[in-house]
C-alpha cells in the first residue's frame, strides 16, 4: 500500500515542491492550507504521516499538534514539523509538543524525502511490534495467526485475516477497496476489486451478532468500528 501523507502547509509555492517529490516517490499526498481544516483532515483520513507549517491561518501547528498527540485516535501518527522558525528554542516547544521530527526552511529535497522514509518506517516499525490487537471482543494474534470473538475462536483464511489485521490496527480509519485489495495480495494475487466486497461480507457473518464492527464508509470503502 502506498503511505498518505497529509501536508498542512500554507505557503502554494513549497506546497508545490513538496507535493510534487512525495508524489514522484510513489506517497498518497493530500493537501490542506489551513489549520482547522488540516486538523478535521488528519481526524477524519488518519494518514501514514502528518507534515506540518507552524505558522497557518486558524489554528497554529503547534496547536494542531498538540491535538493531535491528545487524541488516541491520532496519537500515533507521525508529526513531521516543517517550518521557518529554526532557533534552539522553537524546535525544544516543537518536540515538547510531540513532534516525532522538526525540519526549518529553507530545506534540501533529498534530505528531506530521507527523513520521511526514515520516520515512516520508525512507525513501520513500531506497529509490528504489536502482535496481538483487541477491540470489541475481537482478539487478533499476529504470531498464531488466530482470531478470537468474545473468547470464541474463528476460522478466518489468509486473506480476511490480512484484510481483518490492516483495519483493526488503525480503527476508525476509512481503506478504500483498493487499499484493502493490496493487503490481500499474496493468497489470491490476482483478486479483482469486487472481491473484497465478498471477503468483507464473510468476515461480518463470521462475526455474528456484531456484523457492524466493520462499517461500510459509502464512496470509500470499509473501516473496524472504533466506539
Amino acid at each position: 500500500m502506498q503511505p498518505t501523507i497529509l501536508l498542512i502547509e500554507d505557503e502554494q509555492s513549497i506546497a508545490d515542491v513538496v507535493i510534487y517529490n512525495l508524489q514522484k516517490e510513489g506517497f498518497n499526498v493530500h493537501w490542506e492550507c489551513e489549520g482547522r481544516s488540516g486538523l478535521q483532515r488528519a481526524q477524519s483520513l488518519l494518514p501514514d504521516l502528518v507534515i506540518l507549517d507552524l505558522m497557518l491561518p486558524g489554528i497554529d501547528g503547534l496547536q494542531i499538534c498538540r491535538l493531535l498527540k491528545a487524541d488516541p485516535k491520532t496519537k500515533i501518527v507521525p508529526v513531521m514539523m516543517l517550518t521557518a522558525r529554526g532557533a534552539e528554542t522553537d524546535e525544544i516547544v516543537g518536540f515538547n509538543m510531540g513532534a516525532d521530527d522538526y525540519v526549518t526552511k529553507p530545506f534540501r529535497v533529498q534530505p528531506l524525502i530521507h527523513r520521511i522514509k526514515a520516520l515512516l518506517r520508525r512507525a513501520e516499525t513500531a506497529e509490528a511490534g504489536k502482535m496481538i490487537l483487541s477491540l470489541h471482543g475481537v482478539e487478533i494474534d499476529r504470531t498464531n495467526h488466530s482470531v478470537k470473538f468474545n473468547d470464541i475462536e474463528l476460522e478466518m483464511t489468509p486473506t480476511e485475516f490480512r484484510m481483518l489485521w490492516t483495519m483493526m490496527s488503525q480503527p476508525g480509519r476509512p481503506f478504500s477497496r483498493n487499499e484493502l485489495m493490496e493487503t490481500s495480495r499474496g493468497e489470491d494475487a490476482n483478486s479483482l476489486e469486487r472481491t473484497i466486497d465478498v471477503h468483507v461480507r464473510a468476515l461480518r457473518k463470521k462475526l455474528g451478532d456484531t456484523p457492524d464492527l466493520i462499517e461500510t464508509v459509502r464512496g470509500v470503502g470499509y473501516r473496524f468500528l472504533r466506539k
